[in-house]
C-alpha cells in the first residue's frame, strides 16, 4: 500500500510531515507609518496651492495657503489667538472633565448594580437619543449666555459617549473574578477599584477618546453662544468681514485641537495596555 507524501519530512521520526510555518508579523517601520499617514493631509495642501495659484479656487471663497499663513501670524503676534486658544481649551477641558466623569460614574453605576440600571438607564438612554444642539437654545434660557451654558453643552455632548463604554465595559467584567474576590472580603467600593475599572479599561479608554472627538465638536457649538473669546468669536468677527484666511485659521485650529485629542487618547491607551498593539499585523 503506497503512503501519500506530504512534503519535505522536518523530522526523520515523523516521516511525510511539514514543518509548520507561522506567519510572523512584521513591525513596520515608523518613518514608513508616518509617511504614509502624511500622504493624504500633503495631497490636500498640494491640491490647495494648486487650485490657489491657478485661479480655481477664488480668494473669496477660500483663502490661499499664504493668505492662511500671513492671517496666522498677524493673529498670532498680536496675541489674538493665543488669547482665544486659551479660552476654547479652557472650555473643552473643564467640560470634558465634567461630562466624563459624569459618564463614568453613572456608568459604573448602572453596569455594577442591577438597581442602578432599573433606575437609571432607561432614562439615561432616553436622553442620550436627544441631539446636543438641539439643547442650546434651552440652555441658553436656563444658564443665559454666559459660560454656564457653554460648558454644560460639552459636559453633556461628552458624557454619553463615556457612559455607554462603562456600563458595557463593567457588565463585560469576569464575574467570577467579581465573586472570587467577594468571596475574600472585599468591599463594593474596593471590588471597582480593584477589579471592575481595571477589567473595564479597554471600553473606558474607547469612550474617553470618543468623548474628546465630541468635546471639540460640541465646543464648535457652543462658542456659537454669543461668545466675546475664543476660536469660535473669532469666527464670528471674521465671518461679519469676509475674512476667508482668518476663517480658514480657526477651522485649522479646530482641526488640530482635534488630532491632539485623539492622539492623547491613542497615547492613554498605548501607555495603559501596551499589550493591545503586540502581535497585530503591520
Amino acid at each position: 500500500m503506497s503512503t501519500l507524501t506530504i512534503g519535505t519530512s522536518a523530522d526523520p521520526e515523523a516521516p511525510g510531515l511539514v514543518a509548520p510555518r507561522p506567519k510572523v508579523a512584521r513591525p513596520r517601520p515608523r518613518t514608513l507609518s508616518l509617511g504614509l499617514r502624511l500622504l493624504g493631509p500633503v495631497a490636500l495642501v498640494l491640491l490647495w496651492i494648486w487650485a490657489s495659484a491657478s485661479g480655481t479656487l477664488s480668494p473669496a471663497l477660500l483663502a490661499s495657503p499664504r493668505q492662511v499663513l500671513s492671517a496666522f501670524r498677524e493673529l498670532w503676534t498680536s496675541g489674538q489667538l493665543g488669547d482665544a486658544l486659551s479660552v476654547s481649551l479652557t472650555r473643552a477641558g473643564l467640560g470634558l472633565a465634567i461630562g466624563a466623569s459624569a459618564g463614568l460614574v453613572l456608568g459604573v453605576l448602572t453596569g455594577f448594580s442591577r438597581l442602578g440600571e432599573e433606575l437609571l438607564d432607561s432614562s439615561l438612554q432616553l436622553l442620550r437619543t436627544i441631539p446636543f444642539l438641539s439643547l442650546v437654545p434651552l440652555f441658553m434660557v436656563w444658564f443665559g449666555i454666559g459660560e454656564t451654558a457653554r460648558v454644560v453643552l460639552i459636559a453633556v455632548a461628552t458624557s454619553f459617549p463615556m457612559y455607554v463604554s462603562a456600563a458595557g465595559g463593567v457588565r463585560n467584567t469576569d464575574r467570577k473574578l467579581v465573586e472570587a474576590m467577594r468571596s475574600f472580603g472585599l468591599g463594593r467600593l474596593a471590588l471597582v477599584r480593584e477589579v471592575v475599572l481595571p477589567g473595564a479599561l479597554p471600553a473606558l479608554l474607547s469612550g474617553l477618546r470618543l468623548s474628546m472627538t465630541l468635546s471639540v465638536i460640541a465646543l464648535i457649538a457652543a462658542e456659537e453662544i454669543n461668545s466675546t473669546a475664543g476660536i469660535g468669536y473669532l469666527m464670528s468677527t471674521a465671518q461679519e468681514y469676509s475674512r476667508t484666511d482668518i476663517l480658514t485659521v480657526c477651522i485649522l485650529i479646530y482641526a488640530l485641537i482635534g488630532l491632539v485629542a485623539d492622539g492623547t487618547a491613542r497615547l492613554l491607551e498605548r501607555l495603559l495596555m501596551p499589550w493591545r498593539g503586540q502581535g497585530s499585523a503591520r
